[in-house]
């Protein structure tokens, strides 16, 4: 008797085990009742993840081909989708926030992309085109900062369409300099475009068209920080108190669930009946202007001279001259200041040259190089023969440069002042410019002499709107 009730209570014990274990597995909590982030799955962080793990990998995969920084502008790309994805899992379980909730929210996905800028900063880097276009795609990711149509942004699509234009710029200068050269940089760069179009871009479009769609029961942002909240909201709360005017509103007017905002709540506060004139301060007999030997005017109109004039000048901070070739492949040609006689001879197809802070000098580079990089430079002279990828031309005041050979690309950018003396072997050269102006091109003449025929690339353009689209144009100029 007593072995078949024990035999019953042991099957019992088991039956009751069986279904606790199936209830834990699709459960959604955890079992101390808190919300599980990996419980039932958004289907649009399903295809999130899909969508992060085909693109975003394949970024990653040919990143570390390529090494160098370029692996690291990866990681933290991969990093910042991560942390978008998170934000979204997170929107779930939280009440649409407020302008300063908004910024806590976003406050890990900026961070990111703050880490990607801080690689284009300062000197040029290597691979300079490769970090800067990475960087400035992670803009696309704030498209889950719309808040609707007064917020001051385009719409989540639009966003992402727009940001990707702004990065694309220096993803074909990657592609125009690498096509015939190294295939893993051109994998890297088609790779970069296809995570936000149509990558990105479809995946808006389909699952957020018109921004997130935030909880309507959970707390909010900028509530009372529960136990499970980071240690560094405590520290930051203080320091951005409520503004005091919404506040003052709420006291005196407890009827009005939306307090007024701009010119209502003048009004508002001078009908209360209370002393508008309560927290000014009184103007003494010395703070008037007419009791004031020197007037504030002309200090405020130096100040501005000072500043414009600063402004107008090319200026950068001046390190020690050098140069050297670096690791047997980069000549580094840098704050050379009055150099009329710098030239290259140790010159080869792998071997790049770049071109930094110089001022009021001269460069020769006798032989063919793979590519040339002139950067910050003021009054500056370059005489090269053949480059294998391009010439760039990038902060630069007043230059000249003259190739002698062949030269399939040559850009401009940010550059005031610029002079190309284009040899015949290289006419077919492909010039872009940007941000650029006073930009002319001296090219041989056709007859026997050798006189130089001088073109001015436009900087002006009119666009005209036909046939359901716009029509670009340069405008016209009279030269040669």
């Amino acid at each position: 008797m007593e072995k078949d009730l024990i035999g019953r209570l042991e099957a019992a014990v088991s039956r009751l085990e069986a279904i606790s274990l199936s209830s834990g597995e699709g459960g959604s909590a955890s079992p101390n009742g808190l919300p599980v982030e990996t419980g039932p799955v958004d289907p649009a962080i399903l295809a999130f993840d899909d969508f992060v793990k085909k693109s975003v990998g394949r970024l990653v995969v040919a990143g570390e081909k390529i090494g160098g920084k370029v692996v690291v502008v990866s990681k933290i790309l991969e990093k910042a989708f991560a942390t978008q994805k998170e934000l979204l899992v997170k929107v779930k379980r939280t009440k649409k926030p407020d302008f300063m909730g908004l910024q806590e929210f976003l406050k890990p996905l900026n961070d990111v992309i703050l880490e990607a800028n801080a690689l284009t900063e300062g000197r040029r880097p290597d691979y300079f085109n490769h970090l800067k276009s990475a960087s400035d795609s992670l803009t696309a990711l704030i498209w889950i900062a719309y808040t609707g149509k007064d917020c001051g942004m385009s719409l989540p699509i639009s966003h992402v369409e727009e940001s990707w234009q702004m990065a694309e710029f220096y993803n074909n200068k990657v592609l125009v300099e690498y096509r015939n050269k190294d295939p893993d940089h051109v994998e890297w760069a088609k790779a970069l475009k296809e995570i936000y179009q149509p990558g990105l871009r479809d995946f808006v479009k389909s699952f957020y068209p018109l921004g997130l769609v935030w909880s309507l029961t959970a707390k909010d942002i900028t509530s009372a920080p529960t136990p499970t909240s980071t240690i560094s909201t405590p520290s930051r709360a203080p320091a951005v108190p409520p503004p005091p005017p919404a506040t003052s509103l709420r006291s005196s007017e407890s009827t009005s669930s939306h307090p007024k905002s701009g010119m209502s709540a003048v009004f508002q506060e001078i009908s209360s009946g209370k002393s508008v004139t309560t927290g000014l301060k009184k103007v003494t007999h010395d703070m008037k202007s007419k009791n004031q030997t020197e007037k504030p005017g002309g200090v405020v109109t130096t100040t501005v001279e000072k500043r414009s004039s600063r402004a107008s000048s090319f200026s950068f901070k001046s390190g020690p001259p050098k140069f050297e070739l670096q690791m047997g492949r980069k000549w580094a040609v840098e704050n050379q200041i009055g150099k009329k006689d710098l030239v290259i001879d140790d010159c080869g197809s792998r071997k790049s040259v770049y071109v930094f802070g110089c001022r009021d000098s001269v460069l020769q580079i006798t032989g063919k190089v793979n590519n040339i990089t002139i950067d910050k430079c003021t009054k500056m002279g370059i005489l090269f023969t053949d480059v294998v990828a391009a010439c760039e031309i990038v902060n630069c005041n007043g230059v000249e440069v003259q190739c002698q050979g062949s030269a399939p690309t040559i850009s401009v950018d940010n550059t005031n002042g610029c002079q190309l003396y284009i040899s015949k072997d290289s006419l077919h050269a492909s010039i872009a410019t940007s941000k650029s102006s006073e930009i002319n091109v001296l090219v041989p003449s056709a007859g026997l002499d050798d006189d130089w025929v001088e073109h001015s690339l436009p900087q002006q353009f009119i666009h005209s709107f036909k046939d359901g689209h716009f029509i670009t144009s340069p405008v016209s100029h009279s030269a040669g």
